[in-house]
């Protein structure tokens, strides 16, 4: 397969959160090879140090749970990226736990890595955009909202956050010429997820079954429509939402 390539993301500061592995790792790599200057902050300092060594994008280690620390590792990116234009507000943790396992604490963690952190990555990088005359903010939601998993109650109810948070940063941020759109992503099969809920090639199957189209997915479907939407191709589309699912809902 051969896909599309950006003339305009050429040298275009670009950061991604959760960068490190899984759906953020393919955004990064992504991005490097239209030949942005990708810069990306993540928890995990090995898995974040090789990727950094295999494709020369600048990596923070940060846990973007704390807000300070998440800013000052933004402004760091930035020094040596130049002002961020792209954002991919990537991070997340999809923890599963029945209703009466959640206590305040698990509740809390939830929304602080998946909808919280995505909001003070936008403040931090908004300054730099309008001065540049405009910029591209992508967050990265779920279809599982959509489909109300009893499991993740905490993970869903960020996941649809998300989607207020878009809308609401697209008004707030669009006389600057600041875009801003979401990602839902369907099943996309990274190693995590292949561990942890599917760790069989039937567990797989069972769930591709269910899609449209029957090839299961991974990051690299996503990191395709972040690529577009960080593009100048996409330069008159703000507040909108996109499902990446191969039709599984």
């Amino acid at each position: 397969m051969s896909f599309a390539r950006y003339p305009s993301l050429q040298d275009r500061p670009v950061l991604v959160t959760g960068g490190a592995s899984g759906i953020g790792a393919d955004i990064v790599r992504a991005f490097v090879d239209q030949g942005a200057r990708v810069g990306f902050i993540d928890l995990q300092r090995e898995a974040g140090a090789a990727l950094a060594a295999d494709t020369g994008a600048v990596f923070e280690a940060a846990d973007i749970t704390d807000i300070p620390a998440l800013q000052k590792a933004i402004a760091a990116v930035a020094r040596q990226t130049g002002p961020i234009l792209t954002l991919v507000n990537n991070a997340a943790n999809d923890q599963r736990q029945p209703v009466e396992a959640i206590d305040p604490d698990a509740w809390d963690l939830s929304q602080n890595v998946n909808l919280r952190a995505q909001f003070f990555a936008a403040q931090s990088v908004q300054a730099g955009m309008a001065a540049a005359g405009g910029g591209s903010i992508i967050n990265v939601s779920s279809i599982v909202w959509r489909l109300a998993g009893g499991d993740m109650v905490p993970y869903a109810t960020a996941k649809a956050g998300v989607l207020g948070l878009t809308k609401s940063l697209a008004h707030a941020m669009g006389s600057d010429n600041i875009r801003v759109n979401a990602i839902e992503p369907g099943a996309i099969f990274t190693e995590r997820q292949r561990a942890l809920w599917y760790p069989t090639e039937a567990d797989v199957d069972a769930l591709v079954s269910q899609q449209l189209l029957k090839q299961a997915m991974d990051g690299g479907e996503i990191a395709r429509m972040a690529l577009f939407l960080a593009s100048d191709d996409a330069r008159m589309i703000t507040k909108q939402s996109f499902i990446v699912d191969a039709g599984l809902l």
